[in-house]
């Protein structure tokens, strides 16, 4: 209940489910049980139908799971409510129904080292090991709920008042029948004060366009040669008014480029800066001037993390700009940018010479007035 930008946070969950087509809800309360009762009734102004199961407030998870076994279906989503986790639902449950196991929970892979792991996914998916304490060695991600399961893992939970966590996921683990759903995508806390800040921030829900320079913004080089140096730079037609467009309408705007020029000594890191310098310069003059700019240097063969189409890079700009990625449109030119705006969960557009920045702008990205609308 506790409130961010004039709701409770349990609002933000119950709505994230609605949008991801969810209609029943069944909530697990103890402490100040009814406090919650009174503020959500029976969901319907939230466009939910919502029940409840009551227990003592030192009842655990395990405990509660099992007294409502008859209320579950044949498959649920098990969440905390003290998580909140941009799911893509239709992805997950793809997952979880081609995985052939009872059980999938979200682990987010902390590359970032936001918390301590508490659980080892090995390279074929599976949890191998479960750890509540966080302190065993080989851990590679933390288990954030968000959990798809079959109603017969309940059948798993012993007797007694027990965490359904540390009593279930261990078992199945042994058994590989416990598989991982993986993201990047930072997940956002009420459990403990010092992430108020960071969850503040987030569900403040920043508005943002991500853009990929080269054919969206300026003309683009064909295959293998870069822009070196501003004379090479040519603005297309209406990409400034675009990013224009979109300052005026409140968006942070962030651009996203592959430059291999610099891994593959074409041009060095300082060109590219001096780029970006002048183009930054030309955008501010037209109050367009964007947010921020990340680049990934490396060559073609680095396998790196950060050249698109693979989404680190997203995954950076949504951990330092607090952004959701699931409502962050990406605009970019080819199917490179298709991939990645994918891997990120971003909803994704391309540009052509027939359908430039602008267009795409005043189409795709809701602009105040103009009635546009974001679709995936």
């Amino acid at each position: 209940m506790l409130p961010f930008h004039g709701r409770p946070f349990i609002d933000y969950l119950l709505n994230l489910l609605r949008e991801q087509g969810f209609e029943r809800i069944l909530l697990l309360l103890g402490y100040l049980a009814e406090v919650v009762r009174t503020h959500v009734g029976n969901g319907r102004r939230l466009g939910l139908h919502v029940d409840y199961s009551i227990a003592p407030a030192d009842t655990e998870t395990g405990e509660r799971v099992r007294l409502v076994t008859p209320l579950l279906d044949r498959h649920f989503l098990l969440l905390y409510c003290d998580n909140y986790w941009p799911m893509r639902m239709t992805e997950m449950w793809t997952s979880y129904a081609g995985g052939s196991v009872p059980a999938m929970v979200t682990v987010y892979a902390n590359r970032d080292g936001y918390t301590r792991n508490n659980v080892c996914v090995d390279s074929e998916g599976y949890i191998v090991a479960y750890d509540r304490h966080r302190s065993g060695s080989g851990l590679n991600g933390v288990e954030i709920g968000y959990a798809l399961l079959a109603r017969e893992v309940v059948d798993l939970i012993p007797p007694g008042n027990v965490s359904f966590e540390a009593s279930v996921y261990p078992h199945l683990a042994q058994r590989r029948l416990l598989r991982a759903f993986l993201t990047e995508h930072r997940y956002y806390s009420v459990g403990s004060r010092e992430r108020f800040p960071l969850t503040e921030a987030f569900l403040a829900f920043p508005r943002a366009v991500i853009l990929d320079r080269d054919g969206v913004l300026n003309r683009k080089p064909p295959k293998a040669e870069y822009v070196r140096s501003w004379a090479e730079f040519e603005w297309l037609p209406g990409a400034i008014e675009g990013v224009r467009l979109l300052k005026a309408a409140g968006y942070k705007v962030i651009i996203i480029t592959n430059q291999a020029g610099i891994g593959r000594g074409v041009m060095t890191e300082a060109d590219l800066l001096a780029i970006h310098s002048r183009m930054q310069a030309e955008l501010s003059a037209a109050s367009a001037a964007v947010d921020a700019i990340y680049y990934c240097p490396h060559a073609w063969d680095a396998n790196c993390a950060c050249r698109k189409p693979r989404p680190g890079l997203f995954f950076q700009t949504q951990r330092e700009h607090h952004l959701d990625l699931t409502k962050t449109v990406f605009v970019g030119d080819d199917e490179r940018d298709l991939e990645a705006g994918a891997a990120a969960g971003c909803p994704t557009f391309l540009v052509s010479a027939e359908f430039p920045l602008l267009e795409c702008v005043r189409k795709h990205v809701p602009i105040e007035g103009r009635g546009g609308a974001v679709h995936d």
